[in-house]
This record gives structure tokens, C-alpha cells and sequence, in this order.
């Protein structure tokens, strides 16, 4: 076979198409062949891109707030499509926004100054230590995020300039004192009211259904009569931590653990730095020979911190004189580090030192000596581990053997169960909202719901539900989504119609009811055996729940006039009420401190809908592509 291909390979027709690919790199070009044809926005705004990229860290970032906030939790709502599509499109939207915002300032001529960057910065509790600006953090986390500091600053300029123009809109909205007055009468207001309690019950006895509304209504609400797919899932589970009781460790492997990876227990060197930055410019051999003369004059006894403060161009350090607090190796750039921790004795200096920021004069002002961790206190740890990795080797192994198992005896678990020590459970039949926590992934229920999976009845490789543990599943039992036939509901719409027709002639008997205290009659109020009482209720509430919702609502609709301080309320419950406003109780005057507050909520209501129509109206009239 391998002659064949081979002299297929250099036959006329292999010839003329590999003719055909070299001419193509000719005339389209390699790149053409290694880049996507379409476009890698995911919008633009104006002609101005944002990238996939933007919206993946955006997304990430979003995600990573909400799953500290809520935990394990949201992860559900990601495994599902439709949540993580919307999710997806309001984190594009916000930096379509953003970018909106951002052109505008842009048009407006808004500018931020160096001084207004810098006081940012140095406020940013990311960047202090017991309240104080720490430079080295911020050099860390800025080279931990992939920023120069240049590059931050102008990160910032950017953030606040489109901040500058958030602010300006929404502080541009206000509350007259008549509004903020108006809004507590509403808010506070309460109201007393008579009410009555209509039982539809009794009213249920001289019901009557036909079989053809029992049909008609079969038919209009046929949907609400289907039934989910559900599913009965066998499976076995194996986990690390199920494996720690079945291995030991000694003290010998702790104690030869501790030995091979001492590196661990130490602290690394530490030296506290100053330098003095002068940045090439325009005129780099200048920058260098300013350098020099600054490093002769430290060398003849002038003040080091004095000269940083005066000539460094990090200015953030040169406020104190240059110092750049403890450093470890690796922490700088390779040239800067390298000479920093050459530097013999604590006092002395460096040579001139070139960088990608420019040329550096480095002083030693204090060393932290390596210490090592003594064993004991650290037994308890290593312990832990050793024993977390054993079970770990033995997780693996034992995942393999699963593997091979459930592969070759592939119609039980039985002797994947038996390979691993484990039990076989059950979920039950189940359907895709309902699919026990400790299975929710997205591995296990794309699976079980596979209909090719359904209908094979075979095992499944070993799924991953985390790092450390793992399942084998096969789906036991199965009942498909299906609509349940008249029969089966027939019960079901017999009740929910005897009901809503209770409701109806309860209605039917309140509204008689209105009808004659309107005329100024005295109603009677027997139904059955049973007479009704007005009862009566004082200063409700809006968000009151000591009454039903929906008689709440209705009250607040009333007026005291009469004629229109009745009305008839269908409830929540399938029952009836009858409400008769009677006062209407305005609240006390607010003081000076709640007024303000209620007129800062309302000031901050109207900002909120004013920025984003503000917002809808940037993106009406721009042009906005969407490729997401």
C-alpha cells in the first residue's frame, strides 16, 4: 500500500495540484492561508474594533466577581446555553458603551492631567499597604497584569476621561423640594380600609362543565400538558479524598520530603532598594553621561535620597528618595535585578545600569537573610500532601482501570463498581432542571440526555467532574418528552375549571354586593351557611403582607369618594375580596436628615435612567456592528 501512495505521490495529476497550491501562495500569499478571512471584532463602534479578546477578559472578569459573590451556585446558570448567550451579549453591550462614552469625551475635548493619574494611583487600595502607597506593589501587580507603568498610566488617563464625562451626566440631574415632597407622601402613605372575604368554595358545589369546555380548554393550553424528558442515571463515582484512609505515610518520608524540596521552606533574600531613573529622552548617550555625573556625585559623599528626589524620573519613587521597599530576585527587569544583588554591602551602589526604562543608579539600603522553616512546623503540611498525592497516584490508576472496564464490559457497572470499591447509585428519573447537584456539570448532562447515549444503554467513558474525582454513568431508565393525552389531565382541567368558575360566580355575587351599598343598601351577606363580616384594617401599607397582594394593589387604586371608594379584587388564592377605602393616613414630615436621603435615592434614580438614555441615544446615532 505504501509503494502505491508513493507512486501516486509523483504521478501527472499529484504533480499539477501541488502546481496549483504553489501558484495560490504566489498570488493569495502565505497569510491568507494562516488567517481568518473574517473579521476578529466582536463589534465596532464608529469603525473603531473591540476585540474578541476584550470581551473574553471582560467576560472572565464578570463571571470571576459573580462566583465570589455567589459561589458554586452561578456555575449552574453558566452550564446553560441560553443564560450564557445573554450573559455574553450585556458584557459586549457595556463595552460598546464604554466605548460610546469614550468617543465622546474624546469629541468634547475632556482631558485628565498627569497630577490627577498620579493621585489616582497612589489612592488605589491595591497599590497600599497599611494605608500608605506601596511602589514595589504596584510594580508587581502591574508586571502580574501585563502592564509597563506607562502603559498603566495610560490605561488610567483612559478610565478617567470616560469617567470625567459619566460623572458630568449623571451629576447633572437634581430634585425639586415639591418632588421630593411628593414622593414621600406616596411613598409613606397608608390607607385604612373595610374589606370583605368572598369563599369561592361554597360556590363550587353548582358548577357545571360540559366535556366540550373540558376539550376547548385541553386544546388552548395543550402545551401546558407537556411533559419534560426525564432520566434514570446509574453511575459510579471515585474520588481522591475517598482514597486518603487507604494509604499511610511515615515519618522517614516526611522527614526525606522535607530534605528534597528545602527549598520550599526558605525565604528567598530580600534586598531593600533605592535607584535614581533617567530616562533616555531624545538624546540617549545625554541621558547616559547624566547618569554617570549623578553616580560621581553620589560616589563623592552627596545624598543619594536628595538626588533622587530631585532627578529621578520615577517620580513615584523619588518622593521617597528613591526607595523601592524589599525586592526578591526575578522581581525586575533581568539587567536591574542582576546588578541589585551584586551589590556587596548594604550602603554601596551599582555601576550605571541600562534598562528598557532607561539608565539606573541602584543604592543597597538593607538586606533580609534567607531563613529556613524548621521541619516541625511544617510535619503536619507535608504530611497532608504526601498523603494527597499517594491517593492521588492511586486515583489515577485506579481511573485507568476504570476506563479499561467500563469499555470492555460495557452493559453493567458491576465490575467498574467492584474495581474501585464503590456502590452503584442511582438519580432516580430525573429531568435536565433537576439533575442532582454533585452531577450538574455540563460533561455529565450533554451526556445522559444524548439520545444516542439513551439509546444504546451502555456505559460512558470516565467523565470528569473535577480535578479529583471522576464518574463511569449509564442511563437505566428512560420516559421521553411527550404531551399527556385528556385522559391523563382530565382530572386536572376538571379542577382548575371548577375553580376559576367558583372564582367567577363569587365575582359575580361581590360585584351585586358593590352594586347595592352603592345605592345605599344594606346587602345581605349570607352565603350558605355562613354570614360575612365587614372587617376592618388600619393604615396599610403599600408593601403590606398582612392582607392579600391583590387587595393591597386595589385599595391603593381607590379614592374616598364615594362611588369610588369600592371595588371587587379577584385573589391570588382562587377567592374574592371586596375593599372599601375608608381614610387615607398621609405620613409625618420627614426630618432634615431622612429628607435628604430620600432626595439623594431620588437623585440617583433619575441619574441611573438619564445616563442610559443618554447611552441609547450615543449608539442610535453611531454606527454600531455587532459580530458577537
Amino acid at each position: 500500500m505504501l509503494e502505491r501512495i508513493r507512486e501516486g505521490s509523483q504521478g501527472p495529476w499529484a504533480m499539477a495540484i501541488i502546481a496549483l497550491i504553489v501558484l495560490s501562495f504566489v498570488f493569495a500569499g502565505v497569510s491568507s492561508y494562516v488567517s481568518s478571512s473574517g473579521s476578529s471584532a466582536a463589534a465596532e463602534v464608529n469603525g473603531e474594533p473591540i476585540s474578541q479578546q476584550d470581551v473574553e477578559r471582560a467576560y472572565q472578569a464578570q463571571r470571576a466577581r459573580l462566583e465570589s459573590q455567589f459561589g458554586e451556585g452561578i456555575s449552574a446558570l453558566f452550564s446553560d446555553e441560553n443564560y450564557l448567550r445573554d450573559f455574553r451579549m450585556n458584557v459586549l453591550d457595556r463595552l460598546i458603551a464604554d466605548t460610546l462614552i469614550e468617543q465622546k469625551a474624546k469629541e468634547l475635548g475632556m482631558r485628565v492631567s498627569d497630577k490627577q493619574i498620579r493621585d489616582a494611583i497612589t489612592a488605589m487600595p491595591e497599590f497600599q499597604t497599611d494605608g500608605v502607597f506601596d511602589n514595589e506593589r504596584y510594580l508587581m501587580l502591574l508586571r502580574q497584569n501585563g502592564f509597563q507603568p506607562s502603559g498603566f498610566r495610560d490605561y488610567m488617563r483612559q478610565q478617567m476621561t470616560r469617567e470625567q464625562l459619566s460623572r458630568a451626566v449623571q451629576a447633572s440631574d437634581f430634585s425639586l423640594p415639591e418632588e421630593v415632597s411628593l414622593a414621600h407622601r406616596l411613598q409613606g402613605q397608608t390607607r385604612n380600609a373595610d374589606y370583605l372575604i368572598v369563599d369561592s368554595a361554597p360556590f363550587a358545589a353548582s358548577v357545571e362543565l360540559s366535556d366540550e369546555e373540558v376539550e376547548a380548554f385541553y386544546q388552548e393550553n395543550i402545551s401546558r400538558f407537556d411533559t419534560q424528558e426525564k432520566v434514570n442515571l446509574a453511575y459510579v463515582t471515585l474520588a481522591v479524598d475517598d482514597l486518603k484512609a487507604n494509604v499511610t505515610v511515615s515519618e522517614d518520608e516526611v522527614e526525606q520530603e522535607y530534605q528534597d524540596n528545602i527549598a520550599l521552606y526558605k525565604t528567598t533574600e530580600e534586598r531593600r532598594i533605592s535607584h535614581i531613573l533617567i530616562e533616555f529622552g531624545d538624546d540617549k548617550d545625554a541621558a547616559k553621561e547624566k547618569a554617570e555625573s549623578l553616580l560621581s556625585e553620589v560616589e563623592q559623599g552627596a545624598d543619594f535620597a536628595t538626588l533622587a528626589e530631585q532627578n529621578s524620573a520615577d517620580t513615584f519613587s523619588a518622593e521617597n528618595g528613591g526607595d523601592l521597599d524589599f525586592i526578591s530576585a526575578g522581581m525586575m527587569d533581568p539587567a536591574f535585578d542582576e546588578a541589585a544583588f551584586a551589590i556587596a554591602s548594604v550602603g554601596d551602589t551599582s555601576e550605571v545600569i541600562e534598562t528598557e526604562f532607561g539608565y539606573h543608579i541602584i543604592k543597597l539600603t538593607d538586606i533580609k537573610p534567607v531563613e529556613v522553616t524548621p521541619l516541625a512546623e511544617v510535619r503536619d503540611e507535608i504530611e497532608a500532601q504526601l498523603l494527597t498525592d499517594k491517593a492521588t497516584d492511586e486515583f489515577y490508576a485506579l481511573q485507568s482501570e476504570m476506563a479499561n472496564l467500563a469499555f470492555e464490559v460495557p452493559d453493567t457497572l458491576e465490575d467498574v463498581a467492584g474495581a474501585v470499591n464503590g456502590k452503584i447509585k442511582e438519580t432516580g428519573l430525573v429531568t435536565a432542571a433537576a439533575v442532582p447537584a454533585a452531577l450538574n456539570v455540563p460533561a455529565v448532562t450533554s451526556k445522559m440526555f444524548d439520545p444516542d447515549f439513551i439509546d444504546e444503554a451502555l456505559n460512558s467513558d470516565v467523565i470528569e467532574l473535577s480535578n479529583d474525582k471522576v464518574v463511569v454513568i449509564r442511563v437505566i431508565g428512560h420516559e421521553p418528552q411527550r404531551t399527556q393525552s385528556l385522559d391523563e389531565v382530565r382530572t386536572q382541567i376538571l379542577a382548575q375549571l371548577r375553580a376559576r368558575k367558583a372564582q367567577e360566580a363569587a365575582a359575580e355575587w361581590a360585584d351585586n354586593v358593590v352594586e347595592q351599598v352603592q345605592a345605599g343598601e344594606s346587602p345581605e351577606l349570607t352565603i350558605g351557611d355562613v354570614t360575612l363580616e365587614w372587617q376592618s384594617k388600619e393604615a396599610i401599607a403599600r408593601n403590606s403582607n398582612e392582607l392579600p397582594r391583590n387587595l393591597v394593589d386595589t385599595v391603593f387604586t381607590l379614592s374616598t369618594e364615594a362611588g369610588n371608594n369600592l371595588e371587587v379584587a379577584k385573589l391570588g388564592s382562587g377567592d374574592v375580596g371586596v375593599v372599601r377605602l375608608t381614610a387615607v393616613n398621609m405620613p409625618e414630615a420627614l426630618g432634615e436628615e431622612e429628607l435628604a436621603s430620600l432626595k439623594q435615592q431620588l437623585m440617583t434614580n433619575y441619574s441611573q435612567a438619564n445616563y442610559q438614555s443618554f447611552i441609547d441615544s450615543l449608539r442610535s446615532a453611531a454606527e454600531v456592528t455587532v459580530n458577537l
